[in-house]
């Protein structure tokens, strides 16, 4: 079954212009929030390469995680969704298989992560495998990628255009060794090549040899996710990896919460007043939204945890504040969105890669801001945000899910913003707006 025919949500929200609702209470609400996409595509590909059958709990179902699980298909791999033992969600069985099969199309739509992980894969198949995206992701940086692919014995044919599409000669295995890669436009190129390094001959000794390397984060996830699995990644120096051959341990695997999903959410209680609660908040975590616990104190909020819940409750209003988030760009539009009601300026810098994301998010962001009153500058690297009386007016989603929930957000506070696609928000969310309004409406009742 393709990604294309994989339906795995049907609570998704419908295409189309949505009004965001205004927050019309405090709220005083809790939130469940569905698996991690970036843990739900790592385990994936992990359990793909494993020497035996394993089940993901509570994966998130979403079009991204549809797209990795109808190219792991492609590719031969058994995925099957099975009842979960706690009556919620469906979990996923995989059983993998070895070599992938090739001679193969597989469609990225607009997920970075599944063109960047499956690239090194598609090595590993015998046969041709050529790998494509939606046109409006067309775009996203693949060159140096392609650079590493090649060094480490992947035989790509892009054209000379060093982008998508692609095709992957697959021959069965992939050498591996030693490669240098700028990963400064996306950390995915570092995890696609550490995560099927296991199974290249030799493993692989990446080293990254850019100015900086964002969402370091995502990095240390796919180390851990390693480890787990038997696979000890070792780390003689920063921006340097040593990935030895060997099998991957099969498992059963529960998936955290997604927490940057959890932000819009969070964050509304800093919009709207009162609080909002999410369940099931990992006590340690590598995902970048458990900086939330951090950043949103310094914005205003106050931040309590207790067992396995965090609570977010407002304070006496949102401060703007200048915050390096190089560490968590995925974090930024929400926080805009903060910025953008806050009681000063706010300057959100390292996140120069994020202008190579579904959008140019930065671009996209000032664009929309402006169009309903605000002000806000540019940056080589970031945005400054200098609060300004918002009104209402259309806020395009560039085909971005996290551009319509920041949408969203202000939405809670300024009537008639109206975001033109609020069904993009199924790339990693499909329930979003019944999470939304859910949320307002316990806070009314």
């Amino acid at each position: 079954m393709s990604a294309d025919t994989y339906s795995p949500v049907p609570d998704a929200a419908p295409r189309g212009e949505w009004t965001a609702p205004v927050a019309t209470a405090p709220l005083h609400a809790t939130v469940p929030v569905p698996g991690s996409k970036s843990l739900t595509n790592r385990e994936l590909v992990l359990a793909a390469i494993a020497d035996g059958p394993g089940v993901l709990r509570a994966p998130l179902h979403s079009d991204d995680s549809a797209r990795m699980i109808g190219a792991l298909r492609a590719l031969g791999v058994g995925i099957e969704r099975v009842p979960a033992e706690d009556g919620g969600d469906d979990d996923l069985q995989v059983t993998p298989v070895s070599p992938f099969r090739g001679d193969v199309e597989i469609d990225c739509g607009q997920a970075g992560t599944v063109m960047r992980f499956v690239a090194g894969l598609a090595g590993l198949a015998t046969g041709d495998v050529v790998i494509t995206a939606h046109e409006s992701a067309l775009h996203r940086p693949m060159g140096n990628l392609i650079s590493a692919l090649r060094e480490v014995g992947v035989d790509i044919d892009d054209g000379g255009r060093w982008a998508l599409p692609f095709t992957v000669r697959g021959h069965g295995h992939v050498r591996g060794g030693e490669v240098e890669i700028d990963a400064g436009a996306s950390s995915q190129f570092v995890s696609g090549l550490l995560l099927a390094a296991p199974r290249f001959d030799v493993g692989l000794h990446l080293r990254h040899v850019g100015d900086r390397l964002p969402s370091i984060p995502h990095i240390d996830m796919t180390v851990e996710a390693l480890a787990h699995r038997g696979i000890h990644v070792e780390r003689p120096a920063v921006g340097e990896w040593i990935v030895p051959a060997g099998p991957v341990r099969a498992k059963d695997v529960a998936i955290e919460p997604d927490l940057s999903n959890a932000a819009p959410f969070l964050a509304a209680a800093m919009v709207a007043g009162g609080q909002v609660t999410v369940p099931g908040w990992p006590p340690h975590s590598t995902q970048p939204g458990a900086l939330l616990a951090q950043i949103l104190p310094e914005m205003g909020a106050k931040v309590g945890r207790r067992a396995s819940q965090l609570t977010v409750s407002a304070g006496e209003g949102i401060r703007g504040i200048d915050l390096d988030l190089s560490a968590a760009g995925e974090l930024a539009p929400t926080l805009f969105g903060l910025a953008a009601l806050a009681d000063g300026p706010t300057t959100l810098h390292g996140i120069g890669h994020i202008r190579g994301h579904e959008t140019d998010r930065i671009a996209a962001l000032a664009g929309n801001l402006r169009a309903l009153g605000g002000e806000v500058h540019e940056l080589d690297d970031g945005l400054r945000v200098i609060p300004r009386p918002l009104h209402g007016g259309v806020w395009p989603a560039h085909h971005d899910h996290r551009m319509a929930t920041t949408g969203a957000l202000i939405g809670l506070r300024v009537p008639g913003v109206r975001v033109d696609d609020i069904g993009t928000t199924a790339k990693t969310l499909p329930g979003f707006t019944r999470l939304w309004s859910a949320m307002l409406e316990d806070s009314r009742g």
